[in-house]
């Protein structure tokens, strides 16, 4: 029936062998990271860390890192969750089929937050911020973070639970110029909850109060991440998903407290006052670097007896927040396509870091009574979508037509590609928006949130065959003429490093010229890349290697290019240059020597002996 605590989930776990204790002491710089990443690398269970050095608190980590686990962890509650989004999202169900959805009314009815008043686990002791276990995932990270934060912010103008946020946004607990213990970093992208309640308290002049919290039943977690519809709070459905109402109460400073938290950390947000935050090895798979976010005030760390740390290790997809991503499908459903008309589905690649690359399927319906042979209603449909939350933070957007292939599955990154490649003509359907706002973590722009998008579409009959491999005698001129074949009619081609894009587009655009007599018929897609090996080898590293690395409107040519009545396009292959510029973050790359060490857990006598 739920969980009333993380303990209580930790022992249901390790019960049916769903978690492990790792006994040995570890070191919160790097190697817990890395035990992390190399179990879930594996499908590996849970982890509960008995032995922190430096801190008396346990930490439990990879709870949710397979989705039959998180699925486990909500047996009992999953299936009134999928209708009672679904309610949510399409009321014109339950007059269709009443009896259906009468246990999710229920299920909605009894997860009314409850404001407790007297008594809390959470009220057991005080400590410092300097106390909880110092995490740091990555060699370059500016400090310790908190991982797996649940962070609470009410609307000053609409105090109260109801019209609260609960979300998910990075903390910053130590280094940089933090006061030890006292001050801490709030880090929080565009188009998230905490940004509007930020900007009500600044117009007020008044600080804002945020509670971080920290380990409670699994479902607080996955509530904070949640794409919950407009007026669905995050705090009713932690109650529904959890099937046991969300307990707060407010402490004598007037902080919200949720009840059944393990930690939790108050603290103020003064108007204009912010501190370097970062660097953070984040899920791109690169550090976002050093940039000024809020600063927060600590007021208190509260914790119940015999509190567990809930952490995460966010890097280069797959990790943790992939199976976030699939239980949140497994939720949600259809939710999203239901709220724009036409919209079919939509996936942000996981393997390109979520935000650079969105596969989408809309119907062509303008024109019925015509064969449609070119992108209509799709471009609407693909508007829409880059002005829809936070996928209107996608750089590349590649949509199809419905009625092409019912069956294609947006998920199938290979098949998804040829049929977008077999119809698109590169002379007119590419469509860019310039100087517009991208990902905060994505430095592949001109700037900070700064960038372009560009939209790929599809419709119609098939104007090509795919070529599955090279062309015997296939000489390309130099400087790039290394090439390696990813997937049919896509080429990824090495050669020359990137200096500048005053020099850059100079020699592609003569490159280009050079090139335009080869035989690139089944060829529509070129990426220029500093390793055409690493890649072409996985399908992954290539979606990884264009999408996080280019910026769509400095970074595609064309051959037989040209720009009519502002519009650019080509009558040859569409040039992607994925090469590292100076201005990218670097990449995330692990320590060797806690490699080393993380061996020796998995060798005879160890933890993780048979694991990894």
């Amino acid at each position: 029936m739920g969980y009333n605590s993380l303990a209580a989930c930790v022992a249901d776990l390790e019960k049916h062998g769903h978690l492990i204790r790792i006994k040995e002491e570890v070191d919160p710089y790097l190697e817990m990271a890395a035990i992390h990443m190399r179990v879930f690398d594996v499908e590996g269970p849970a982890l509960y860390f008995e032995n922190i050095k430096g801190s008396e608190f346990p930490a439990v980590s990879n709870l949710f890192g397979t989705l039959d686990r998180s699925k486990f962890m909500f047996r009992d509650s999953l299936d009134h969750l999928k209708k009672l989004v679904d309610v949510k999202m399409n009321p014109g169900a339950v007059l269709k089929n009443p009896f259906q959805y009468i246990g999710s009314s229920m299920t909605a009815l009894g997860a009314l937050p409850w404001k407790k008043k007297s008594g809390a686990p959470i009220l057991h002791g005080k400590t410092s911020i300097s106390k909880l276990p110092q995490i740091v995932n990555w060699p370059m990270d500016g400090g310790a973070f908190v991982t797996m934060p649940q962070v609470y912010t009410e609307d000053v103008n609409k105090p109260g639970i109801m019209h609260a946020n609960l979300g998910m946004y990075r903390i910053q607990l130590s280094g940089n110029d933090y006061i030890p213990d006292r001050e801490i970093g709030l880090h929080y992208q565009l188009h998230r909850g905490i940004g509007i309640h930020q900007t009500k308290a600044n117009e007020l002049g008044v600080p804002l109060k945020v509670s971080i919290f920290v380990g409670g039943p699994p479902a607080h977690p996955l509530s904070a991440v949640m794409p919950l519809p407009e007026g669905l709070s995050e705090m009713i459905f932690a109650g529904a998903l959890g099937n046991r109402r969300f307990r707060y109460f407010y402490d004598d400073e007037g902080f919200c407290i949720s009840a059944d938290a393990d930690f939790v950390i108050t603290g103020t947000v003064y108007p204009n006052e912010n501190k370097s935050e970062g660097p953070f090895g984040d899920h791109i798979g690169y550090y976002s670097l050093t940039h000024p976010f809020p600063l927060m005030k600590v007021h208190n760390v509260y914790h119940k007896k015999d509190p567990i740390w809930s952490f995460t290790v966010v890097g280069r997809p797959p990790q943790e927040d992939t199976s976030f991503g699939a239980l949140i499908h497994e939720i949600t459903g259809a939710a999203i396509p239901q709220e724009i008309s036409g919209l079919h589905a939509v996936n942000a690649v996981d393997a390109a870091g979520v935000h650079p690359l969105l596969f989408a399927i809309g119907s062509e319906r303008y024109t019925p009574y015509q064969r449609v042979d070119r992108p209509q209603e799709i471009l609407t449909i693909a508007n829409q979508i880059l002005g829809k939350n936070q996928l209107s933070l996608a750089k590349y957007l590649f949509i199809s037509a419905y009625e092409d292939n019912p069956k294609l599955d947006i998920y199938d990154i290979p098949a998804f590609f040829g049929h977008i490649l077999e119809r698109i003509d590169p002379a007119r359907d590419l469509h860019f928006q310039t100087n517009t706002t991208i990902d905060t973590l994505d430095y592949s722009g001109d700037g900070l949130n700064a960038g372009s998008k560009v939209v790929f579409a599809a419709a119609g009959t098939k104007k090509r065959e795919l070529a599955r491999e090279l062309p015997a005698n296939f000489d390309l001129p130099r400087p790039f003429n290394q090439a390696k074949l990813v997937m049919p009619g896509v080429l990824a081609i090495d050669g020359q490093a990137f200096t500048t894009y005053a020099d850059g587009a100079a020699v592609i655009q003569e490159w280009c010229r050079t090139a335009e007599g080869l035989a690139w018929e089944g060829f529509p897609l070129l990426v220029l890349c500093d390793d055409a090996s690493f890649t072409a080898e996985t399908v992954n590293n290539f979606v990884w290697t264009t999408f996080t690395r280019s910026n769509p409107a400095f970074d595609i040519y064309g051959i037989k290019s040209f720009t009519a009545f502002k519009h650019w396009g080509c009558e040859g292959p569409i040039i992607i240059d994925a090469r590292t510029k100076p201005h990218h973050a670097p990449a995330l790359i692990k320590d060797e020597a806690v490699e080393k060490r993380v061996d020796l857990l998995g060798a005879k006598g160890g933890s993780l002996h048979g694991i990894i």
